[in-house]
């Protein structure tokens, strides 16, 4: 079994991993060479394929069923983009095991983000009454 304070720090790695491959997603670097597949060549997902993936492969062990996060980085409600997901499912840091693309394909990782992109966002607390002040 692996230690709470071992938990702690690969939660703490992993969000930090995940937060930066957003931020280099999100302003790529000039001249940096594409190591993600070609938006142009990613395949579309689907939802219900994506959701039996989750749980077959086990992600939700590490994620939550809601993809809110636990040992593993919270993925729901923001996702990455496709590419970068597919990059950081590739080649993990930490503790997450690498999937190939002999263990999951690029449909198969499409499906699964497209699943995490259907998720409802958790609702806004002040729409909920009994966590209102009173």
């Amino acid at each position: 079994m692996i230690s709470s304070r071992a938990r702690l720090s690969l939660a703490i790695a992993v969000g930090a991993l995940w937060l930066s491959a957003v931020g280099s997603a999100q302003a790529p670097q000039p001249g940096a060479a594409a190591s993600a597949p070609a938006a142009a060549a990613l395949p579309k997902g689907n939802v219900d394929s994506g959701k039996t993936l989750f749980v077959k492969w086990g992600c939700y062990a590490c994620h939550g069923y809601a993809a809110q996060g636990g040992a593993g980085a919270r993925l729901s409600p923001n996702p990455p983009p496709l590419a970068t997901f597919i990059k950081l499912v590739r080649r993990p840091v930490n503790a997450m095991p690498p999937y190939t693309e002999k263990v999951l394909s690029d449909q198969q990782l499409a499906d699964i983000h497209a699943y995490i992109l259907s998720m409802p966002a958790p609702r806004d607390f002040a729409s909920i009454a009994l966590l209102q002040k009173k």
